[in-house]
């Protein structure tokens, strides 16, 4: 108990509170589990040594097991209490820091030091590409595939053809949710057109709805096509 007054360093947050005492080779050691989901490394201090107290490979774990930025959010906190209230308690909850590291004036960034599944992989591929209009063909490349695999060589990344597969598929389950919503929405919904043509001098038409949804204005975009051929009258 006297020797845990002195563990305030902000890194013991991230072990167990209580180690376990082990005698290895007829040395007494102080045994700290890491406190991350699915971890079992446990970091040594030796007491009949000069640097007992030493907290160098704690941090060296804690780095890799929980990312740099996370110990880098802790080293700026008061104490191992803070850490363990704003930053572990957080983490083990829903694998998120939100607690701690926010972007000003854009809301919260959240991260997770866990890797992705290859379902959540795929997922977040698949959103990347359809929202920043990015090519299929933009996981092959190479300096996509350094950053990715670069320290995790085996790291999941789907096939462009994959990617492909998921955008249709997420595609026509969203196209039914929004005709299902459309058909049992209890108001009134105002449908708009719009024209104009692209810069290759072909002519667009788009529909889209607008109504209210859950007391906020909703505009969705139903569809865009190309008018084949434009017919003019003399009215």
């Amino acid at each position: 108990e006297q020797l845990m007054r002195e563990w305030i360093s902000p890194v013991y947050a991230f072990f167990d509170p209580t180690p376990q005492i082990v005698e290895i080779a007829g040395c007494h050691a102080h045994e700290f589990k890491c406190q991350a989901n699915g971890c079992k490394v446990k970091v040594r201090h030796f007491l009949d040594k000069a640097d007992a107290r030493s907290t160098g490979n704690m941090r060296k774990h804690v780095r890799l097991c929980w990312g740099g930025e996370v110990l880098k959010a802790a080293d700026n906190t008061k104490d191992a209490n803070e850490v363990c209230s704003k930053i572990v308690g957080s983490i083990l909850r829903d694998g998120s820091i939100t607690a701690s590291f926010e972007r000003k004036g854009k809301g919260k960034i959240t991260y997770s030091h866990h890797q992705h599944t290859r379902v959540e992989t795929r997922a977040e591929i698949m959103r990347w590409v359809s929202k920043n209009l990015r090519p299929f063909n933009i996981i092959k490349d190479c300096a996509f595939q350094s950053l990715m695999k670069t320290g995790r060589p085996e790291y999941y990344i789907p096939s462009p053809s994959t990617v492909s597969r998921d955008v249709r598929l997420v595609f026509a389950q969203t196209r039914q949710r929004v005709a299902t919503m459309l058909q049992e929405y209890n108001g009134k919904i105002n449908f708009t057109t719009d024209g104009w043509a692209s810069p290759n001098h072909r002519a667009l038409v788009a529909f889209s709805a607008h109504f209210k949804h859950e007391g906020e204005p909703l505009c969705i975009p139903l569809d865009v096509i190309e008018v084949g051929k434009v017919k003019l009258t003399n009215l």
